[in-house]
């Protein structure tokens, strides 16, 4: 169901203070928090006692303390105090997962923990960097997290789920601008579409900061199991293109159960870094877009589940990135099932800037 020897996003950074984060990861219930020293940590959600989860109990300095029979847990899940008693019995441990801070987020491992190498974090630098600027959010989507890749991965969608933010009518369908799709490493998928000279969507006249016909374009890119990243350019048609506007859209899919995902987003920007107002308009505009998404990702899950079924039931040909990297993720699936051990190195997102930018592809 889930691969395991990868890294996944927790959260973000800004979301780790002085108290903790209970949270489901695949399917299973978590306690997360950073120490006063900075560290991350990543434990079991369960007492060893009496199996009360212990985000029902509080923190207690750098430690978990379980609020049934005040048993405390250090930052290793090593028990370090029992009320009543001092000998510690040596089962009285909880299990933690190997967990990093890079890019602004904060990563976790839940497979082998001696595999968990940070080299192999995906590159999503942009979040971050000085030379972007972030406008991000979180959705907790009833759905499988398959299902929110298809979505990414096919973005036709966009002229009929979200004609009020970034899709075009249908007199200029995204579906009418075909789609080049390419797999890479046997673990990414990319799917590029062109769309020259189409009035600009609600959003993208936001971007622009006026109603205009633009050139746009756009890359929908993969990486196995849950890493998705649209990079979106667009610039008025009487412009260069070397002037363009770049968005870099990170969706950052964490399963939390077989039918739920954690969505962690930020549209990071290359332009008006200074714009306050541009930032929360994007961030407002992002997460409407978002929540349209929601309502469809949901009703496929509820559809899938009364009647049993996968989708697509009928491909067509939009279908063509979403089937692959479902394929992809088969192998990476069997794989593993065969090598629990086994592990793949995730290629850069964006090899080149000029891919995303100057190069019509």
């Amino acid at each position: 169901m889930f691969i395991k020897n990868t890294w996944y996003v927790a959260g973000f950074e800004k979301e780790f203070g002085e108290s903790f984060i209970s949270r489901r990861i695949l399917d299973l219930p978590l306690v997360l928090y950073r120490t006063s020293d900075g560290r991350y940590v990543a434990m079991d959600d369960c007492c060893p006692h009496r199996l009360l989860p212990l985000s029902k109990g509080k923190r207690v300095g750098d430690e978990m303390q379980c609020g049934y029979h005040g048993m405390c847990f250090s930052a290793d899940g090593e028990c370090t105090h029992v009320p009543g008693q001092t000998n510690i019995p040596s089962a009285a441990r909880v299990a933690t997962y190997p967990i990093e801070a890079r890019h602004g987020f904060v990563w976790i491992w839940m497979g082998e923990a001696d595999l968990a190498d940070s080299a192999l974090i995906p590159d999503v630098h942009w979040h971050n960097s000085p030379e972007w600027k972030s406008s991000q959010g979180y959705h907790h989507i009833e759905a499988n997290y398959t299902l929110l890749n298809d979505n990414l991965l096919d973005l036709s969608h966009e002229t009929y789920v979200h004609s009020r933010t970034i899709g075009n009518d249908e007199e200029e369908s995204i579906a009418a601008y075909a789609a080049k799709t390419t797999v890479e490493h046997d673990c990414l998928v990319r799917a590029h579409r062109e769309m020259p000279n189409i009035e600009a969507p609600p959003f993208f006249a936001l971007v622009i900061g006026r109603p205009c016909r633009i050139n746009r374009w756009q890359s929908a890119i993969h990486l196995v199991p849950s890493i998705n990243l649209t990079v979106v350019g667009v610039h008025p048609v009487e412009e260069e293109r070397a002037d363009a506007r770049i968005g870099h859209v990170l969706h950052l899919l964490t399963p939390e159960s077989p039918g739920s995902t954690h969505y962690f987003w930020a549209f990071v920007r290359n332009y008006r870094l200074d714009d306050e107002e541009l930032t929360e308009g994007i961030r407002k505009a992002s997460a409407a877009t978002f929540d349209e998404d929601k309502q469809i990702l949901e009703c496929q899950q509820k559809q899938m589940e009364r009647l049993n079924s996968k989708v697509p039931q009928v491909a067509i040909k939009l279908d063509e990135a979403p089937i692959r990297a479902r394929r992809l993720l088969e192998q990476r699936l069997e794989h593993e099932a065969r090598n629990p051990r086994h592990v793949m190195a995730p290629p850069p997102l964006v090899p080149q800037h000029s891919f995303a930018i100057l190069e019509e592809v």
